[in-house]
């Protein structure tokens, strides 16, 4: 009998209000068992930051959870062309190749992410699909993700932490 392999399925979202503001990032992890498909929902946020850093850490902390588990195909479906073409043009690898500069020569914004997600992507080994979808049109897993950063995001605009 063959091996098989593990494959990682998640939703991610992130949401800030003010943009820098408080915000939070969610991921549902799609689980198969037995009895059907299961989810399981992550969530946090900071108190001051933007959407885009929400986005992206919703990506980051998914991977690192794929990661943790051995998983060997990484399957997300997000909502960001930000962190979706990121990945998906290659633009991660060519700001690396151009010291942490956009092609214009500014400085890269989140970097202390991206960092880490290079890591990820390019040296460990995780096979990733990054697919991206239309946000607010129906799909229940994308709508959860989107509610749990939402609701993430509000523990912090009400002063409480995550």
């Amino acid at each position: 009998m063959g091996k098989k392999h593990k494959d990682a399925v998640f939703y991610t979202d992130g949401a800030c209000s003010g943009n820098p503001g408080p915000g939070g990032w969610a991921y549902v992890e799609v689980i198969n068992c037995d009895s059907g498909i299961k989810t399981n929902v992550v969530t946090g946020g900071k108190k001051a930051t933007t959407n885009n850093e929400m986005e992206l850490t919703a990506v980051y902390r998914a991977l690192v959870k794929a990661y943790k588990d051995k998983a060997e195909q990484v399957t997300i479906f997000s909502d960001s062309a930000y962190v979706v073409n990121a990945i998906n043009k290659a633009w991660l690898f060519s700001w690396i190749r151009n010291g942490w500069k956009t092609k214009e020569g500014n400085e890269i914004k989140n970097k202390h992410i991206w960092e880490k997600m290079y890591k990820l992507v390019y040296e460990c080994g995780l096979f990733i699909s990054l697919n991206k979808v239309k946000g607010h049109k129906g799909d229940p897993l994308n709508e959860l993700a989107d509610r749990s950063a939402v609701q993430a995001k509000q523990r912090y605009t009400e002063g409480g932490e995550v």
